[in-house]
């Protein structure tokens, strides 16, 4: 028998949402799909009135719970497993998946771990620098005009999730690392590469771009986490000796 996704392991967040009637939209299309957590990122406006005028129902309750955030970063970090919205797509942003296929990855994943989709301001979307924390990209696929009402957007991909969640046999994915534990990883690494010279110092997160982008891919789990900064760690020792030495030498 199906046991299918545990939507409660999945929130919707919302970054710099510009109209708070939009924001009930979105609380409501949530609760029509059993979707309940919802996150603000520096949101324009949240006049409350205006948000609940939408919100009708239980979806109220969707409101009253929702958490607001001040930092991008921080909304993150207790998720392991990000996924970014847009419309637009090009080198610096590929589309890496579809609501109904994400749908379908998420399953096993949302079984042990906190998993986001992100949503960006209504005029521009997400912008490069958001999507560099997510773990992977996803675009609805329209005839013509690419961009959707942002209620409509939350709508398709929270649609998608309930069907995946009552139509599939789900397979537990172990707890992956969170954004906190991730960030750290990138951090390290960018300390030790540009150290040993494998990245321009001037401007190592061009060059990051492309490793945050492989390991994404994978996802990482906590221990992995800690076995690349172990890594990390005795490389930074071999290089503090190697410059102990080269100095005592050159005495």
């Amino acid at each position: 028998m199906a046991t299918g996704a545990r939507l409660e392991n999945i929130s919707i967040v919302l970054v710099e949402t510009q109209i708070p009637e939009n924001i009930g939209s979105v609380a409501r299309a949530m609760d029509n799909m059993g979707v309940r957590r919802l996150v603000l990122v520096e949101p324009k406006n949240c006049d409350l009135t205006r948000i609940l005028r939408p919100a009708t129902g239980s979806s109220v309750d969707v409101v009253e719970q929702m958490e607001v955030f001040a930092d991008f970063k921080e909304a993150l970090g207790p998720f392991q497993y990000v996924v970014g919205t847009t419309a637009r797509i090009g080198a610096h942003r590929p589309s890496m998946t579809q609501p109904r296929r994400l749908a379908y990855d998420i399953i096993p994943i949302s079984q042990e771990n906190q998993v986001a989709i992100v949503f960006g301001p209504e005029d521009s979307g997400l912008t490069n620098e958001h999507l560099r924390y997510c773990h992977s990209i996803a675009t609805i696929p329209t005839a013509r005009f690419p961009s959707l009402n942002l209620a409509q957007a939350v709508m398709i991909f929270c649609y998608e999730l309930f069907m995946a969640s009552i139509d599939t046999e789900p397979r537990s994915v172990p707890r992956l690392a969170n954004r906190f534990e991730l960030e750290g990883m990138y951090e390290h690494m960018a300390d030790v590469l540009k150290k040993i010279g494998f990245i321009n110092p001037q401007n190592p997160e061009h060059w990051m771009l492309s490793i945050r982008r492989f390991l994404s891919r994978l996802p990482l789990r906590a221990g992995e986490v800690r076995l690349i900064r172990g890594i990390c760690r005795q490389m930074n020792w071999y290089t503090d000796q190697y410059e102990k030495e080269k100095n005592r030498k050159g005495r």
